[in-house]
């Protein structure tokens, strides 16, 4: 299954609902949702009500990566308000299989994810819990950052692990996608794309339909 997963982040706010529109008329099915809190990364997003609000009119597969401490502490909060996958990182968890098993107990699919400098081996023992591993291929907070280039051997460790355990694990990356690095991606393993500004800046649904054909060829 391959996806492309536009990042909300680069959305234009003020036109947020017809921008989301776009996005599902062009025939997406995912939605990347960053959620930050000014704690586990500099930046402040937006929280539960903004998703909230936009679940009532979007039939979009909302996947919701927490960049927040602890964030058990609102998992049963983002599932009500219409998540359908909450990924979390693993350095921001004190205890990451109880966080994981509580996203299973509130109905999500589960995604664990890193940051760039953290080595592969902290997710490794979770890697039978989870539907998706989230490669960030930037450091998290900001968007419009450029690729880091050793992300690339981690997606395909990653895959190889992945066969080499025969677990069904989605691999995402998110951070500097663009015409010139989503074939590499794709080639080192990954399967789901998060892709902020290319996506959004434009043409929407033209460039939607850019990245599924590449995605699907």
């Amino acid at each position: 299954m391959y996806q492309l997963a536009p990042s909300m982040l680069s959305a234009d706010f003020n036109r947020l609902g017809e921008q989301l529109q776009e996005i599902e008329k062009a025939g997406n099915e995912w939605l990347h949702v960053d959620v930050m809190d000014g704690e586990f990364v500099p930046s402040i997003s937006f929280g539960m009500p903004v998703i909230a609000s936009i679940r009532k009119e979007s039939n979009l597969f909302f996947d919701v990566h927490l960049m927040i401490t602890e964030p058990i502490r609102y998992i049963q909060e983002f599932a009500d308000c219409g998540a359908d996958m909450l990924t979390i990182h693993v350095e921001a968890c004190e205890d990451v299989a109880r966080t994981i098993e509580k996203i299973r107990e509130c109905g999500c699919k589960v995604g664990i994810t890193l940051n760039p400098g953290t080595p592969l081996a902290e997710i490794t023992p979770f890697l039978e819990l989870v539907d998706m591993v989230l490669i960030m291929s930037v450091n998290p907070g900001f968007g419009g950052q450029k690729y880091i280039e050793s992300s690339t051997g981690k997606i395909a460790e990653l895959r190889e692990i992945l066969d080499e355990k025969k677990l069904h694990v989605d691999i995402e990356v998110d951070g500097g996608i663009n015409d010139e690095t989503l074939p590499i991606v794709l080639d080192a393993g990954a399967n789901i794309i998060v892709a902020g500004s290319a996506v959004f800046h434009g043409d929407i649904a033209a460039n939607v339909r850019k990245f599924n054909k590449a995605l699907h060829k």
